[in-house]
This record gives structure tokens, sequence and C-alpha cells, in this order.
């Protein structure tokens, strides 16, 4: 027998990062893939590099949707994914997480009748003022295979009704990336060195999200919090600035504090690097929330609340809010741990078990889509 055709949409960082175990197992099960990338991050510094140093082909396909309002790039990702699942008719298709480009492929995949696995489900940060919140949920609703990260996230999609037989607590594929890949970004990158920076004596920050810096007071605040707290420490503060961020401190034409030193986008090997090595990593990431958790850095989440709390559970993250106060109290607090926490998410075994749990690409169960 041969393999079914597997298809993938993704468009963003995480979404490659956490989907590629997927995509390599899948390969070593002889099982053809299909990736569609939407597009949804069109710079290459946040994409393309990532494809790369993950040892992964190209996409098969790129819609180069770009940025939009919701509606209108949610509308378009949907048209092309559509479009390319009819052709390739895959057996299954494979979203992760809760951007744009995974509610879009979730509903190509439902309408279409074609199952629909969700990577990463039932998180849940109970904030509707976040888009994303609104895509889990329409997900986590329309997909047929859920993978939940831990038993916590299973409980929360038990309690929305979601029928058992649909759930399967896998871990996280985050696991799977960064230990396969953390060796690696030590002997390679040589981001460190180029920066000027020492193990241990730096702070990274990551800040991106709308509500984060969309806000110019919520994104003063946080600059103003992470530059005090980072002074307590006498640490200098690495930005890896996202271009939506670099664009908004133009336009609302804030001064970036001294202690905060701005540098382009960086690969997956250098980025992984400067987590596993800096004191403190203040984010308003969830991907760096649980990357942190499994490298043993202490974390600042720079939001009120998380859809990871298994972070602040085994201490290895403090949610501390926007407020520079608050800031600085939780880097206070983090500064100087151990790491020597239980990662939450799984032993990294978790592509090997989302297979196992799809009867068609399971070891020895695959079958062409048209038989």
């Amino acid at each position: 027998m041969t393999a079914s055709t597997v298809g993938f949409v993704l468009g963003t960082r995480p979404e490659i990062i956490k989907l590629a175990p997927v995509i390599q197992e899948c390969h070593r099960r002889g099982i053809d893939t299909h990736v569609i990338h939407t597009g949804q991050h069109y710079s290459d510094s946040l994409d393309a590099v990532f494809f790369r140093q993950l040892g992964l082909s190209p996409p098969d396909t790129n819609l180069e949707v770009g940025s939009d309002d919701h509606g209108a790039q949610t509308g378009a990702m949907l048209a092309g994914i559509e479009a390319e699942l009819h052709d390739v008719e895959p057996a299954v298709v494979f979203v992760q997480g809760d951007t744009n480009s995974t509610l879009a492929g979730a509903l190509a995949g439902s309408k279409m009748d074609i199952d629909v696995a969700h990577v990463e489900a039932g998180l849940r940060s109970f904030d509707d003022d976040m888009p994303e919140e609104t895509n889990r949920v329409i997900i986590d609703h329309i997909s047929d295979h859920l993978f939940p990260p831990t038993e916590e996230t299973a409980a929360l999609l038990r309690n929305e009704g979601i029928p058992e037989d649909r759930i399967t607590v896998t871990g996280n594929t985050i696991v799977d990336a960064v230990q396969t890949y953390d060796d690696r970004a030590a002997s390679e990158s040589q981001i460190l060195s180029e920066l000027g920076v020492t193990e241990g004596q730096f702070d990274l920050l990551t800040a991106h999200r709308a509500e984060t810096v969309d806000d110019r007071d919520a994104f003063e605040r946080i600059l103003s919090g992470v530059s005090r707290a980072s002074a307590q420490a006498d640490r200098e503060v690495i930005y890896p600035i996202h271009p939506r961020a670099e664009d908004r401190l133009e336009e609302f034409g804030i001064a970036v504090p001294d202690r905060v030193r701005l540098v382009e986008p960086l690969g997956f090997f250098d980025f992984l690097r400067l987590e596993s090595t800096a004191d403190v990593v203040f984010t308003d990431s969830g991907g760096v929330q649980e990357e942190t958790s499994i490298l043993g850095t202490p974390c600042v989440t720079l939001r009120y609340g998380t859809e990871r709390p298994e972070t602040a559970f085994v201490g290895a993250n403090c949610v501390a809010g926007r407020e520079p106060s608050g800031i600085v109290a939780a880097a206070a607090q983090m500064r100087g741990k151990a790491g020597d926490w239980t990662t939450p998410f799984g032993d990294g075994n978790a592509a090997v078990q989302i297979l196992d749990a799809i009867p068609k690409l399971a070891v020895g169960e695959a079958v062409t889509a048209t038989e």
C-alpha cells in the first residue's frame, strides 16, 4: 500500500516550527505531504529561513496573502486553500495553533468534508478581546482530530462538549522541535558573538501582538517596564523586532529606551540560542512561553492572562501584565531561577503520537486517499 497525501496549512513562524516534526514524521512513514503556505508572514526573515533551518522542502504552494484586516485576510486564504485542496484531495489536512491561517485551513477542510487535524488544540485565554481566542474555539469545534498538549487543555475541550473520541493528549510538538535543534543551535549559531553579548548577561524581549504594539500607551509602558526591570540587574535587552512593531514605533514616534537594543528578526537557530542563554525573557508570545519553559529560561509574560497556564504552574513563567511596576516585580521574582522545573508539554514524542492517533496515517495502516 502507498501512503495517503496529507495536507498542511501554515502561515507563521510558530506554525512552521511546530508542524515541522509532524511533516518529518510523515516522510519517515512514506506518507506524501502537500504544504500550503498562506503567506501570512511574507518576510523571508520570518518564514523561508525556518524551512531551510528545519530541513524542510519549500512549501508546495504559497498563496502570498500578506497582511490585511482579519476578514479580508481570512477570506483570501479560505479561497486559495479551498482551490488547492480541490486539486490535491488530501486524506487529512493539518492545522496548528490559532492564527487566521489556521482558521482558514480548518474551515476549508471542514466544508470540503476532509478530516481536519488540529495540533495544539484546547488552549484558552478566556480573553474574548483576543482574535485568536475566537479562532481557537471555532477551529476546535470543526476539527475531527484534536491534539491538546496537556490534560488541562483536554479537559477544557471536554467541558465544551467535544466528544472524547476526537481528543488525544499528545504533548506539544514544540518539545520535539526544541529537543531536536537546541544542540545544533548551540553549535552553529554565532549570534552571541555577533551581538557582543555574554551568556546569562542579557535579557531578551519579544513583543508583536496587536494588543501590545497597536496601543501606543501599552507599547510605551511595556518598553519602560522592561527597561527598568533590566536596569535593576544591569542587563541589556535584545529586542528582535517584528515588522508590525517596528512600524508602530515609527508611527507613534515612540523613543526606545537606551537599555533596549533593536535587532533584525532572527532565524530559528539564532533565536533559540538567545532564548536558551538569556537571563530573563520578556514576551507577549504564547510560543515563547512554551520554548523558554522547555529550555529552562525564566519568562515574564507581558499580558494579563495566558493560554499556557502550565508554564506558570511549574514556575517557569510569571504573568506580569503591561504596567511597568508589575513587569519590574515579575522580573525580580523570576530572575535567578534555576530552571529545573518539569517541562509541562510532554517528552518530545508528540509527532509520533499524533500520527498514531489517526488510523489511516498510523504505521501499517496508511492507504491512498482514493482507495
